[in-house]
C-alpha cells in the first residue's frame, strides 16, 4: 500500500494538512460570518450553504480534498505545453486559503466594532 507521506514526502503531507485546516477554518468563519449578516459571493455554495450549514462544510471540504487528490495525482504532468509542479499549485492553494482566512478574520473583527 502507498502512502502520500511514502510517495510525496512529509512535507507534502504537512502542506496538505495545513490546507485542509484551513479549508475547516474557511469554512466555519464563513458560517459565522453569514450569521452575523454577510453574503456568501459564490453562488453554488451559497445554495449548499442556504439547504445547510453542515452540507455546506460538506461540499466545500469534499471539493478541496478532491482537488489536492488530483493535484498530486497528476503529479509533474504537462498541461498546453506548460509543466507545473504539485508543489507550486499546493502552495498556490495554501496562500489563496490563507488569504480568505486572513480577509474573513478582518470581517469578523470590523463587524464586532
Amino acid at each position: 500500500m502507498l502512502s502520500i507521506t511514502s510517495h510525496h514526502g512529509p512535507r507534502t503531507f504537512a502542506g496538505v494538512l495545513l490546507i485542509m485546516i484551513l479549508c475547516v477554518a474557511d469554512s466555519y468563519l464563513t458560517i459565522d460570518l453569514v450569521s452575523r449578516g454577510a453574503e456568501e459571493l459564490n453562488p453554488i455554495m451559497a445554495y449548499y450553504l442556504n439547504q445547510s450549514p453542515l452540507l455546506f462544510f460538506i461540499v466545500k471540504y469534499s471539493i478541496t480534498s478532491t482537488a489536492i487528490m488530483m493535484i498530486l495525482v497528476t503529479g509533474d504532468s504537462s498541461r498546453w505545453g506548460i509543466k507545473i509542479r504539485p508543489a507550486f499549485l499546493l502552495v498556490s492553494f495554501f496562500i489563496a486559503l490563507a488569504l480568505a482566512v486572513q480577509w474573513q478574520l478582518i470581517l469578523i473583527h470590523t463587524v464586532a466594532e
